[in-house]
């Protein structure tokens, strides 16, 4: 008989693996033995995502060859490009780009082949997803087509597909270490569902479009956009007290609060407060950094929840003026080197993932033959 059933698989252990450890106790995020802190103090997204891959840091010269790799590989076949024209402007982006993706699979399919080769296509991913959300937006948006521009970083490349211009040294800055803490965080929800389609000895773009898909789910991503919507509903840090209150009450999730790995502050929500509070100096805009902080502490105070990553990537985003429905795209368009490096490992590792259930339901029951039912 299967043993004691725990619901989402809280405190199972699925796996071993060697990409990323969190301590919820003392609130770490480690990527290959690297504390999260130091990553986003000194590294870009590309050195990380070299780490993430590859199991260690880049030399110079390597990390400037994974760079140029992306930047070659940013461009996507005319033949995707006219079918994601053919999409509704008023699409979800998430549709557009889980779409995109396993369209991709079908116009380059030596990329999509599981085992040691599928880094190719986990570059390919990482590189072209800025590129798919820029053409999407820039549709809708009536902005210019996209064009090459190889002397961008990867987030000084995804702010100018999205918005049509380059970001500051601040903005580039700020995304790049929003994109490194979103890069990766153990076996999520949408990562473990890419790990089960791999473990089928399915290819890498099927595992990731089912990462894409499940990130869809509001109980996983998009709870930023819930966040911007709580602090235009409250309006001004007057209102905090009342809202934040009423809610509670209402026995409403306050979203951006509590985790189901941290019990401390999620370092990522600590690193990315300052991000949001430097952006909006520079752009004489404070009232997202002071709402937030008066939102955490009537929360804090109310019901002893600590904030998570997703309190602050929206300000972040906000600021720089990406439209609300694209920041869980962004957020796929960093975790993208997660789930590959998560489907590479799994690959290296194979174990088809088949856990079982206790079931609940009848087992004495007779079959009546049609016709005697009444």
């Amino acid at each position: 008989m299967p043993g004691e059933v725990q619901r989402g698989l809280e405190d199972v252990v699925a796996l071993e693996s060697r990409i990323c450890f969190i301590d919820g106790q003392q609130g770490r995020l480690i990527y290959r033995g690297f504390d999260i802190r130091e990553l986003a103090a000194g590294s870009t997204f590309e050195e990380v995502s070299y780490l993430l891959w590859y199991g260690r840091l880049p030399t110079r010269t390597e990390l400037a060859g994974l760079r140029q790799r992306l930047e070659a590989l940013r461009s996507v076949p005319e033949a995707l490009s006219r079918e994601l024209e053919a999409l509704p402007v008023s699409a979800n982006p998430m549709d557009v780009l889980r779409t995109a993706v396993s369209a991709l699979a079908v116009f380059e399919p030596e990329e999509t082949a599981p085992g040691p080769s599928s880094i190719g296509g986990a570059q390919r991913l990482t590189a072209a997803l800025p590129t798919i959300l820029g053409e999407f937006q820039r549709r809708r948006a009536h902005l210019p087509p996209l064009e090459p521009r190889p002397n961008l970083s990867h987030a000084a490349y995804l702010v100018y597909a999205l918005l049509d211009r380059e970001p500051s040294e601040l903005e580039a800055r700020a995304i790049d270490v929003a994109l490194i803490l979103h890069a990766d965080h153990e076996l999520n929800a949408s990562t473990f569902a890419a790990r089960v389609t791999a473990s089928t000895l399915s290819d890498l773009y099927s595992a990731i479009t089912s990462a894409i898909g499940t990130l869809k789910g509001p109980l996983h991503g998009g709870a930023n956009e819930r966040v911007m919507e709580m602090l235009e509903e409250i309006g001004s840090v007057d209102r905090v007290e009342e809202v934040v209150k009423g809610k509670l009450a209402r026995h409403e999730r306050i979203m951006g609060f509590g985790h189901r790995v941290y019990k401390v502050e999620d370092p990522r929500a600590t690193i990315l407060r300052g991000w949001a509070r430097r952006l909006g100096e520079a752009k004489a805009d404070l009232r997202y950094s002071e709402l937030l902080e008066r939102v955490v502490q009537v929360v804090h105070r109310e019901k002893g929840l600590y904030p998570n990553l997703d309190l602050y990537s929206g300000a972040v985003y906000a600021l720089m003026g990406i439209p609300r429905d694209l920041f869980t795209p962004v957020f796929a368009a960093s975790r993208v080197v997660g789930w590959t490096a998560h489907v590479l490992e799994e690959y290296d590792d194979l174990r088809l993932i088949r856990p079982t259930s206790s079931y609940v339901g009848p087992t004495d029951l007779s079959y009546v033959p049609l016709g005697e039912r009444g």
